[in-house]
């Protein structure tokens, strides 16, 4: 059975970037490169290479049903003529390599025009994860998945009796695609945790989940978005606000979730004056330690005379359930909370997960890169461009 049987079983953000590909820069190029951070794996993953293909060359193959347009016609942000667009959308074979090397490691390379090359992350992603564990997949596998999943619903239905009514509401989304054990287990995890409390349960970025389950699709951009303003026409010093300022002009108030991590929260926030601090309903943090970062955005919020009780912060950093209600606890008098948890939800079977990513590395043959707040995420093919980023934004090494 192929591991992605719809165009929808996607993310939201790749729609919400993509449109503003199309209708601002639609000539950008852009390379991808994949890379697995695990320093062992289970067998080497270059032994998918031939199932791989096949299901790339079955996801080349996909078209967006009527059905999926008319739901994304339904969302408010989604222009019609996306839509348009989508309903003649197909993914084009000769974008995707893939090899081995002698080392058995798995190689991905995408390069195409960035309304193609943008789309394929959040399949591939999926595919590999699925087809690796394919291999692993056991009854006793399967059985402990479930027991973890149940000790999830039932601590998440207690959560929702200890939330006080005068409290900010305690918010939860699966943010597990790209991690998950295969299509069949995500689907499991969030019904089931939609049931146990879908007063905090309430969303997914999983479009076709969405969709079928009839609950909020959760998304607005990743970094890929603002590291692509890295090479377009704009200064380096400026690709954050040119990015945020292109943001604003398309979507005009909704999706208003600003990601803060593409060169550092401090670089952030010197591009985040009061413009922009008005304009966006918030901020995610997907690096570094969300305590600090949190503090940090707090201060800035004060400095600028904002109260911070009217702004969201969106944390999705290797969290769990315990993680997520600590630091809503922490921030629940200061800040409105949600929290997109992945591979705990989507892959916590026991086994180790895969820490795979398919990352944008060039853009319209310049070189461009994120500078994380962690430790082993920072991403570039040019340490020479990585250099340079660095002292621009006045950024130690790691």
């Amino acid at each position: 059975m192929a591991t992605i049987r719809s165009l929808l079983d996607c993310d939201l953000y790749k729609f919400t970037m993509l449109q503003v590909v199309l209708h601002q820069f639609p000539a950008a190029h852009g390379v991808y490169e994949f890379r697995c951070r695990n320093k062992q794996t289970a067998y080497p993953l270059a032994e998918i290479l031939p199932d791989l293909e096949r299901e790339l060359d079955h996801l080349c193959e996909l078209r967006f049903q009527a059905d999926e347009l008319d739901y994304l016609r339904s969302l408010r942000f989604i222009k019609s003529d996306f839509v348009d667009y989508l309903e003649l959308f197909q993914l084009k074979r000769r974008f995707v390599s893939v090899w081995a090397n002698e080392h058995g490691q798995l190689n991905i390379h995408v390069k195409g025009p960035l309304i193609q090359a943008m789309f394929f992350e959040i399949y591939i992603l999926a595919m590999v994860n699925e087809l690796y564990f394919r291999r692993l997949e056991t009854p006793a596998v399967l059985a402990e998945g479930e027991r973890r999943l149940q000790e999830k619903a039932k601590f998440i239905k207690n959560l929702s009796n200890r939330q006080h009514p005068d409290d900010n509401p305690f918010l939860v989304s699966d943010f597990g695609t790209r991690r998950r054990y295969h299509f069949a287990w995500q689907k499991h995890v969030v019904e089931t945790l939609v049931q146990a409390a879908p007063e905090i349960f309430r969303g997914t970025s999983n479009v076709y989940l969405a969709k079928e389950l009839n609950i909020t699709p959760i998304g607005t951009m990743a970094h890929e978005f603002l590291q692509a303003f890295q090479a377009l026409n704009v200064k380096l010093r400026d690709f954050q606000k040119a990015a945020l300022e292109a943001w604003v002009h398309e979507y005009r108030g909704d999706l208003g979730i600003a990601l803060t991590d593409v060169v550092g929260m401090d670089a952030f926030l010197r591009d985040f004056d009061l413009y922009f601090a008005k304009l966006f309903d918030g901020l995610r943090h997907d690096s570094g330690d969300p305590y600090v970062w949190g503090d940090k955005a707090y201060a800035h919020y004060r400095k600028l005379k904002i109260d911070s009780r009217t702004k969201m912060l969106t944390f999705s950093d290797g969290l769990d359930l315990q993680k997520a209600w600590d630091l809503h606890q922490y921030f629940k008098g200061r800040f409105k909370t949600s929290f997109g948890i992945g591979t705990n939800l989507t892959n916590d079977m026991g086994h180790e997960p895969l820490n795979i990513v398919l990352k944008l590395v060039e853009c319209n043959g310049q070189s461009v890169a994120k500078l994380s707040d962690s430790p082993g995420k920072t991403v570039t093919q040019n340490d020479t461009f990585l250099a340079y980023l660095r002292q621009v934004f006045d950024i130690q090494s790691e």
